[in-house]
């Protein structure tokens, strides 16, 4: 079964649909698994694999799809081993083990060939009693080889009750994509000496819900090798690829601490210094090489180790020579982080935009709401200081019934506001219906995620969670920050030369290269993500020496003469401070 990108409606499903919904494309040949990628993830697994010297050979794909990883994994192994396997596979889709049964029989006539219709997650949580996999006689005859693809589906397509106990059996904590389990669960039935091949998305490696299945899979596993394969493009699914290369181990043990190889490519612009036939072919360059493919892409190919920064929950990121030594000189010019000024919030959630979030407040009947503020969205992003959306529908106001009491945040006293009474009680039924809200012990009118109140009027830095090129300004307008952004403000009092030398390092070319070397996690079209984990790390200067002095001076000429080209020019003299100040010139770009 393919990595596919979430169900949207999040409808609940049934048990079948929870992957044929997943399956869809793919049963009709769009997302499966592409033959090149099949055959890579076959061909590093047999070339480390230790098989049995006698006896049979026990293949498993649980997500088979139409077969053809197995099919290309058993055409790579000898002759002779060939003869000895036995294949088993799991899918929940009629449809694929049919079409996977035929081709292996086909392609493989003689051999042991047992594709089922079959949930493996529900036979994983039954090994943890006396339920058996594929039958009670081999109930604990573990697999040589695991190939896999396993399915992309969040939490919410799974169900509570599933989720719930996946979480339970593998230690996992948070938001749950169904692929963490898989993973995991794999460990469960691969031989110990065993090799694993996965296919998944990337996204596990980054993310603060993947921390758990960090963890896990450096405990469960021998982890042999990784590849991110980026923005590669290899499925039509908008999910960025990896692969995982482990060896099975007797019993979970501590995290380990040895090295992995890791790779990764990821477009670039830079001119090519060779050409492959396409990306995983490109995958063979040396390090820090910038491969063009027919279709005239150019990738840069990263070849080094695993670094999680000895934090067994921590990022994976890759590790090389030429990035570690610049990153040492960075570290060396580095006074503190962003995560130093105050923490990185996301903006409000109202669970209920329609009502809350509106532009034409001034054409209602009754009049304007009291308790509105200026709202502040992606549409407003512009480096340094906020733009005003050219559209009039673009620049929203959001009805905020909050404050501060005493030190204590509660919903205020609509008695007091009886335009903005009226307006709500119009949306009572709507804003009733989030249980989860009056669960809480909240009020009907109030928004789900209302942040702190009392902070807005703060001078805080904002940026939005995607761009191609870091967008960061100064707000000093006491706007609200809508959820589709993030948030930072001083959470002592008299550093807020602190929060522009910030927003001056997030706005360079420099952070451009820091987030490169120490991330390296990038979605399609070079876009990056700007969330809490990445941008809580980002450096910041001895606030003061002479080069942060005039950063920051710069940076609140910026903001104050923004829009004009005086402002142009002098972003990009504030530029060539910032990484002056970092022991850095723009010149010292590596990859």
């Amino acid at each position: 079964m393919t990595m596919s990108s979430k169900h949207e409606t999040g409808t609940p499903l049934t048990q079948h649909q929870r992957y044929s919904q997943v399956d869809q494309q793919k049963s009709a040949g769009a997302t499966y698994t592409p033959t090149p990628l099949a055959e890579f993830v076959a061909h590093q697994m047999v070339r480390i694999a230790s098989l049995p010297s006698r006896g049979a050979i026990r293949i498993l794909d649980p997500a088979a799809g139409d077969g053809a990883l197995l099919d290309a994994l058993i055409k790579r192994l000898p002759i002779a081993a060939r003869k000895r396997v036995e294949i088993f596979g799991y899918d929940t889709d009629p449809a694929a083990i049919e079409l996977a049964s035929q081709r292996l029989r086909r392609n493989f006539p003689g051999l042991k060939i047992c594709i089922e219709e079959r949930n493996f997650l529900d036979h994983v949580l039954n090994l943890q009693g006396s339920s058996d996999l594929f039958s009670a006689r081999e109930a604990q005859v573990p697999f040589d080889l695991v190939i896999a693809n396993p399915p992309y589906v969040r939490t919410q397509v799974m169900g509570a009750r599933q989720a719930q106990q996946l979480a339970q059996s593998f230690g996992l904590t948070g938001r749950i994509d169904l692929y963490y389990p898989f993973l995991l669960g794999i460990s469960k039935v691969l031989a110990e000496g065993g090799i694993a091949g996965v296919i998944t998305s990337n996204r596990f490696m980054t993310t603060k819900s993947g921390q758990a299945v960090r963890r896990e899979l450096l405990s469960r596993f021998q982890l042999v090798r990784v590849w991110d394969l980026g923005d590669t493009k290899l499925f039509d699914a908008a999910v960025l690829p990896s692969v995982l290369l482990a060896r099975g181990i007797a019993e979970p043990r501590e995290p380990q601490s040895d090295r992995i190889t890791f790779s990764s490519i990821y477009e670039t612009r830079d001119p090519a210094q060779t050409s492959a036939s396409d990306a995983l072919a490109a995958m063979s360059a040396d390090d820090d090489t910038v491969v063009t493919t027919p279709n005239g892409r150019h990738f840069r190919v990263r070849h080094g180790h695993l670094d999680n920064g000895r934090n067994v929950d921590g990022i994976w990121r890759i590790a090389t020579q030429t990035s570690d030594q610049w990153l040492a000189i960075v570290e060396a010019h580095t006074w503190g982080i962003f995560r130093r000024i105050g923490k990185i919030r996301v903006g409000v959630k109202s669970t209920a935009d329609k009502v809350f979030i509106r532009s034409d407040w001034d054409s209602l009947p009754d009049g304007r709401p009291e308790l509105l503020r200026a709202l502040i969205t992606r549409h407003c992003a512009r480096r340094y200081k906020a733009d005003t959306p050219s559209k009039a529908s673009k620049i929203k106001e959001i009805l905020y019934p909050h404050e501060v009491i005493g030190g204590v945040r509660s919903a205020v006293d609509l008695d007091l506001y009886p335009i903005a009474a009226r307006y709500l009680e119009q949306y009572r039924e709507v804003l009733e219906a989030r249980n989860y809200v009056i669960a809480a012990g909240r009020r009907w009118y109030e928004l789900w995620v209302p942040q702190d109140p009392a902070a807005w009027s703060s001078a805080k830095l904002v940026f939005p969670d995607i761009s191609e090129k870091p967008v960061f300004w100064m707000d000093t307008d006491g706007g609200v920050v809508n959820g589709e952004c993030y948030w930072l403000k001083c959470e002592k009092e008299g550093e807020e030369d602190l929060l522009w030398l910030a927003l001056a390092v997030a706005n360079s070319t420099f952070i451009e290269a820091f987030y490169d070397h120490r991330f390296n996690n990038k979605l399609y079209a070079g876009r990056r993500r700007f969330i809490t984990q990445y941008v809580e790390q980002f450096p910041l200067p001895d606030p003061a020496s002479k080069e942060a002095k005039a950063i920051v001076e710069l940076a609140q000429a910026i903001h104050a003469a923004l829009p004009s080209a005086e402002a142009d020019r002098l972003a990009c003299e504030l530029d060539a401070y910032v990484w002056r100040a970092f022991g850095l010139t723009a010149e010292e770009v590596l990859g």
